[in-house]
């Protein structure tokens, strides 16, 4: 299975923030959206960062609550790990595990055309276990 078995599941629509908006608009968002990451785009950059609750966090326990009148571009994460919707599921997982982040842009030919999150990989990878136990225990009642 690859990244664009999911997204034609849960579609491309993806949450985005301006560099320049503040981080108490990002978190209004994340909360609005109930969702834990915000890709940073610009017209000329689909993918310039991305901010989730955890940078949110990290930057509140360094600089205390100041933060919260900062830009989302003083707060992200630059450069970020993308995949491409060809990508395998489990090579996906594998980088997101690896690298310890839960949101990850799909990104086709310079467009932001998707996000996946650890939970989204875990669920599809799950669905498609059963499935396949669900088969192996129909063949053996049939055999």
């Amino acid at each position: 299975m690859r990244v664009e078995d999911i997204l034609r599941q849960k579609g491309g629509n993806v949450a985005t923030i301006s560099p320049d908006s503040s981080v108490v608009q990002a978190l209004a968002q994340l909360r609005d959206r109930d969702i834990g990451a915000l890709v940073v785009s610009t017209s000329m950059l689909p993918v310039a960062g991305i901010i989730s609750e955890r940078d949110i966090v990290r930057s509140i326990a360094e600089r205390g609550a100041e933060v919260l009148s900062e830009t989302v571009e003083r707060n992200m994460t630059s450069p970020v790990i993308r995949c491409a919707p060809d990508e395998l599921l489990t090579d996906a997982m594998g980088t997101m595990t690896a690298r310890r982040f839960r949101h990850m842009p799909v990104v086709d030919a310079g467009e932001l055309v998707g996000i996946v999150s650890i939970g989204d990989l875990v669920k599809h990878r799950l669905d498609e276990l059963e499935h396949e136990a669900s088969s192996l225990r129909t063949y053996i009642a049939t055999a």
